[in-house]
């Protein structure tokens, strides 16, 4: 159950850029089309038992461009200090999306 309320709480975030953080590294900011790689990021739908062993929906690979592109959740307390304590509940978690080309992971 908790993995399934995670990854609600998180298809949610990422389809739709709300309740999360968005973070680009300096990667994905360089590429000319910024936003054909978001929307692609958003649009991701390829989970598998090998790209999502616990199925969260914190973890997607794709190609774009010639990049290998990598984008990830992490989940933090609100002051974004520590782990949150609970990543199924919104109040105490702040959800971070970060996308980054495969090669600066």
């Amino acid at each position: 159950m908790t993995a399934t309320a995670i990854a609600l709480l998180n298809d949610h975030a990422r389809t739709t850029l709300t309740n999360c953080r968005l973070v680009i590294t300096q990667g994905i900011a360089g590429l000319d089309d910024l936003e054909a790689v978001i929307e692609r990021v958003r649009s991701f739908t390829d989970f598998t038992p090998s790209n999502d062993a616990y199925g969260e929906h914190d973890f997607g690979a794709l190609e774009h461009g010639g990049h290998t592109v990598f984008w990830k959740f992490d989940y933090y307390d609100l002051d974004l200090l520590m782990h949150s304590p609970d990543p199924t509940d919104p109040a105490v978690t702040c959800r971070v999306l970060t996308v980054m080309l495969a090669e600066e992971y």
